[in-house]
């Protein structure tokens, strides 16, 4: 009997969005392991599944950041105060064996420690995560011998939340499992996933994005929490998701979401706090005393002026500016011509956070890793991104090598590092930038242009909108203009397609849904988009040439209005089908949930052999459309389940 992994895949699922098919730097690297997927390839067979080659993708990569930390691992850590940073393998974790008690078996956050730090300046998850990983630390040989022994259990540990990190990526949107590569090959994890533990926070909130894209909202909450206890920033991706709910009107889900948030954070954190408030407090203290650090461009500021700023005045500036990005994530949501995808707005909030921190530790960027690879997954964005933040890697461990050595000066100087410093911007201004245009123009979404909504969404994806606020709540009153014949959506039981002169008359009267939107009542109407068409090979070599219009019949709703179609409200309209025509785009079509429209064909009867083998239309054509024919007036009706394509 066949076993579920090497079962074909059922028809009933859907079909996988290939990168090489859509992306082209993804087709040019492909060919280092023989080129594209083929038209013929047998999908859904093999043992390989795109989950388990990216699982030892990410492992091989996790193995080649040891590798990097090799020089350090072998006596840079303990010899010389430049070495580590001129081979560039410094870490956290071994110095920190002994610097924060784990050597001398000291409880954190109960037991002083004996240095300028009281207690340990780490939040509770985290602070167990070490703690655990002294437990399985020999105690025996020399210091020395502890602490590589600690690295390896860490490194361990921390490879098993990067191989978490790639399943839930991989398995977040369900028709571009291929995206997961992103995240198993991005050169800054492996990097920086060994210099400290932000991967078990990385990893608790991949999970928590699954749970939600798959409706989980308590789960999502408990994870998030999870994740909060771990490190800070997880808890910022609950100012989206609340703006999100607030304009789908999912109260319901938000609150559950939150109430897990709450109660695993307390859980993990209401022990430490009642029997130990101030080794539970050192964090938020640190976090608030911390000077203007490595990485932000406060440090640019404060390093060429005369008089820089107190840690007081750049902890209120931070906020301000924070606060500024979060109305201004929370206007973009609400004013979206379509509401945002989940996973853009969090890579946004996430990135703001960074960007105006007073402090980037180059570890940092394995927070933003997933939610880029989410919400833009696009090679050749991602790689750009990347390269910008190996460079800033470079920098700082270069600028430190250079204050380290002395008189001798071997590094980057300070000029050289803020280089580094406004590359690692530029770099993250960048991806936040084609994200937000992806919200504005929704038809430039890698996600979207493939068909789907909101595939991270969860109980958002394809939910439709109740408050927005801007254009997306008075969508244009007229259509654009449109050279050619024009095809009107009739009542049940009338010809889909009229004559010229039946063209003229008044259209009766159309079906309506009633909505209440900003506390009034408002009319949608029904609004029939068309699609571009793409002929077959096979229709191309059937001797029959009948013709075909291909029309999209759904609902325009504020949260996927057509593009460019523009119908006026209390009207119903079909335009015409655009052989080809990707130039065009208000024929693209409508990105919204399978079961939110229908699609239906206006062909002869005889034509039915010929649609029959045709495959389903797409987004791709030629770049100079041209109408399609239309049928006669005569010509009925027929719904179908697949779009055919003309001619």
């Amino acid at each position: 009997m066949p076993s579920a992994e090497t079962t074909p895949t059922s028809a009933h699922e859907p079909d996988l969005v290939r990168p090489t098919r859509e992306d082209e730097v993804a087709a040019n690297g492909s060919e280092l392991i023989g080129g594209p997927i083929g038209r013929r390839a047998l999908l859904g067979t093999s043992w390989w599944t795109p989950v388990r080659i990216i699982v030892l993708v990410a492992i091989g990569m996790f193995a080649l950041g040891l590798v990097q930390k090799a020089p350090c691992y072998n006596g840079a850590w303990f010899f010389g105060a430049s070495s580590q940073y001129t081979h560039a393998c410094y870490s956290d974790i071994p110095h920190l064996f002994q610097g924060r008690g784990f050597a001398d078996g000291l409880v954190p956050y109960f037991d002083k420690l004996p240095g300028d730090m009281e207690y340990l300046e780490y939040p509770v998850l985290t602070g167990v995560f070490m703690e655990v990983a002294s437990w399985l630390t020999t105690g025996s040989g020399s210091i020395q011998d502890q602490e590589q022994w600690y690295w390896m259990v860490n490194a361990g540990m921390l490879m098993v939340c990067a191989v978490v990190i790639a399943v839930c990526v991989t398995r977040t949107h369900a028709r571009r499992p291929w995206d997961g590569l992103l995240v198993a090959l991005a050169p800054a994890v492996a990097l920086t996933a060994t210099i400290n533990w932000d991967l078990l926070a990385v990893a608790l909130t991949a999970a928590a994005m699954l749970m939600w894209s798959r409706g989980r909202t308590f789960a999502f909450g408990v994870l998030l929490g999870l994740a909060t206890a771990a490190k800070l920033y997880p808890v910022f991706l609950l100012g989206p998701l609340f703006v999100l709910c607030w304009r789908a009107g999912r109260w319901r889900d938000f609150g559950k979401a939150l109430g897990g948030t709450a109660v695993a954070w307390l859980v993990v954190n209401l022990p430490v706090m009642l029997l130990a408030w101030d080794g539970w407090s050192q964090f938020y203290r640190f976090s608030q005393e911390r000077g203007v650090d490595f990485g932000s461009f406060w440090l640019i500021l404060a390093q060429n002026s005369s008089d820089p700023l107190s840690t007081e005045t750049v902890n209120t500036l931070a906020t301000l500016l924070m606060l500024l990005c979060c109305a201004g994530v929370a206007a973009l949501t609400l004013t979206a011509p379509r509401r945002p995808r989940f996973a853009q707005l969090a890579f946004l909030i996430v990135a703001a956070f960074i960007l105006t921190n007073k402090v980037y530790s180059p570890q940092y960027v394995l927070w933003l890793v997933p939610l880029a690879v989410l919400a833009r997954p696009r090679w050749r964005d991602f790689l750009i991104w990347q390269a910008c933040e190996v460079a800033y890697f470079l920098g700082i461990w270069l600028y430190l090598a250079y204050t380290t050595s002395g008189d001798a000066h071997k590094g980057l100087p300070p000029d050289g590092y803020h280089w580094a410093i406004g590359v690692h911007l530029l770099g993250t201004l960048y991806m936040c930038a084609v994200v937000v245009r992806d919200i504005l123009m929704p038809e430039r979404d890698p996600v979207r242009r493939a068909g789907d909504d909101d595939p991270s969404g969860g109980v958002l994806d394809g939910a439709e909108d109740v408050f927005v606020l801007g254009p997306a709540a008075h969508p244009p009153r007229h259509a654009a203009h449109f050279e050619g014949p024009q095809v009107e959506w009739g009542n049940r039981g009338r010809p889909a397609v009229r004559s010229e002169r039946t063209r003229r008359r008044k259209p009766p009267r159309r079906p309506y849904r009633r909505k209440a939107v900003h506390g009034r009542v408002r009319v949608r109407p029904f609004v029939v988009t068309a699609l571009p068409c793409v002929p077959s090979a096979a229709a191309q070599r059937s001797t029959i040439r009948s013709n075909c219009v291909v029309v999209c019949r759904r609902w325009a709703t504020n949260s996927s209005p057509t593009f460019g179609s523009g119908a006026s409200e209390g009207t119903n309209r079909i335009d015409t089908c655009m052989c080809g025509g990707s130039a065009n785009q208000r024929c693209l079509p409508p990105h919204t949930k399978g079961a939110r429209f229908r699609l239906t064909v206006a062909r002869p009867a005889r034509a039915t052999p010929l649609a029959r083998g045709m495959t389903p239309c797409s987004a791709l054509g030629a770049s100079r459309p041209t109408p399609c024919d239309v049928p006669p007036a005569t010509t009925t009706r027929k719904p179908s389940e697949a779009a055919f394509c003309c001619r």
